[in-house]
């Protein structure tokens, strides 16, 4: 696709009005970090940003079901939906913060606090696209509305909001940008995930004599020796643009009658990052086999099995989700892709870098499960994601503002 140039006052209209709203977008974000929400606990949250979208002017705002917060612009009948999870994990030490994590503390350079990046600056920035989008007169193009998704959960259950949404309240999107942190990169997809429970069995006896059984401990440690081995063995996939994936023994343990006995009873939780190609069939063949080999246990010993997240939303409302999040990458020649590059070159007047996350993100569901185009645009850095002293650059509030707002035109 060749570069499509958009209207120059309708780029300069977008670009000024962004950066004369940078102050809104600024406070906006201050207060959105002031009122906690981890994950299942979003309600305050929640209703701060429906207020704020409809303050911004949004022709819609609902919550859904489960307790997601949707915002609509412009009318038709198909979906461009833009995307910010609003959950954050919790702070850690707070001996590690320099400021108070939730006082969403800002200067000339930095807004600071838990969440600032990951990701409620996309947020506070899609809350300023909807009063651009608003106050230029945006109505729908081609048939295209713009909703924005301020979604809970993802902390805890990537994805999980969004298989909700697709499957049980049928709302489909039809482009689907994700505001996690790219460093205002475009990025076009990441490794899945999956978590697995490993669950081996040993014979018990008496500690004086650890001969007459099978200790459990010694078979969870051949195990973990196995997933280091698979991990190292793994490949990346055809492209290496996603990388290898990565498999690790997380949590292990082991269980027997007392202190004075073999034990019988082994756990091991492994966390298995897929690269293209990598299925949870396949994930779950390679472990029984690697642990097979290192412990001679028939495969049909070997007890693995993918948990379910089961725990309800602030509204109460269960939605399970097995911990399996597939991989998603589109091609850089996928028009989603090239709209987004246009838009880039349109509002910055350079060429964007176009790469992938290494974390994950709701894509696993809305691209991973259900194939809808999908790709992310985001202000603030991966790295700051969970780490203390947490922060966005103000810059990039103004450009992701800009994008957002821009995007529905580089569609038509």
């Amino acid at each position: 696709m060749n570069n499509i140039f958009l209207d120059r006052n309708l780029i300069e209209k977008i670009n000024g009005k962004a950066l004369e709203l940078k102050d809104y977008t600024v406070k906006n974000l201050s207060k959105i970090i002031q009122v906690k929400a981890m994950s299942n606990d979003e309600k305050n949250r929640i209703m701060l940003l429906k207020n704020l979208c409809k303050k911004a002017g949004a022709d819609e705002v609902k919550i859904d079901g489960l307790g997601n917060c949707l915002a609509r612009v412009g009318t038709g009948n198909k979906k461009l939906v833009i995307d910010a999870h609003i959950d954050t994990v919790d702070v850690g030490d707070i001996n590690s913060w320099e400021k108070d994590p939730f006082s969403g503390d800002f200067d000339d350079k930095y807004v600071y606090g838990r969440g600032a990046s990951d990701q409620l600056a996309g947020a506070a920035s899609m809350i300023t696209a909807i009063k651009i989008l608003k106050d230029i007169g945006y109505k729908g193009l081609n048939d295209y509305c713009v909703w924005f998704s301020f979604t809970i959960i993802e902390e805890d259950c990537d994805g999980l909001c969004w298989k909700y949404l697709i499957e049980e309240e049928k709302f489909i999107p039809d482009f689907f940008i994700s505001t996690e942190p790219t460093s205002l990169n475009i990025y076009r997809g990441h490794r899945g995930r999956m978590e697995m429970e490993v669950k081996l069995r040993g014979v018990s006896c008496h500690g004086s004599a650890p001969e007459r059984g099978v200790s459990a401990a010694y078979l969870a440690s051949r195990a973990a020796l196995a997933i280091e081995k698979l991990n190292s063995e793994l490949k990346p996939d055809k492209e290496n643009f996603l990388g290898k994936g990565t498999a690790t023994v997380s949590i292990m343990e082991v269980k027997g009658p007392s202190q004075c006995a073999v034990p019988d009873i082994a756990r091991l939780y492994i966390d298995r990052r897929l690269t293209e190609g990598e299925t949870k069939e396949l994930a779950v063949e390679q472990v029984k086999t690697y642990i097979s080999n290192a412990t001679g246990l028939e495969k049909d010993k070997i007890e693995v099995t993918i948990p379910e997240y089961k725990k309800p939303s602030w509204k109460k409302t269960l939605f399970t989700q097995e911990l399996y999040f597939p991989t998603w990458v589109f091609a850089e020649s996928h028009p989603l892709i090239q709209i987004a590059k246009n838009t880039y070159i349109n509002l910055f007047g350079k060429e964007p870098l176009i790469d992938k996350w290494t974390f994950s993100t709701n894509g696993v569901a809305v691209a991973g499960h259900h194939k809808i185009p999908s790709m992310g645009f985001g202000p603030g850095d991966e790295k700051e994601a969970h780490a203390p002293n947490e922060k966005v650059r103000i810059e990039d509030l103004v450009k992701a503002s800009s994008f957002y707002a821009a995007f529905p035109y580089g569609i038509s």
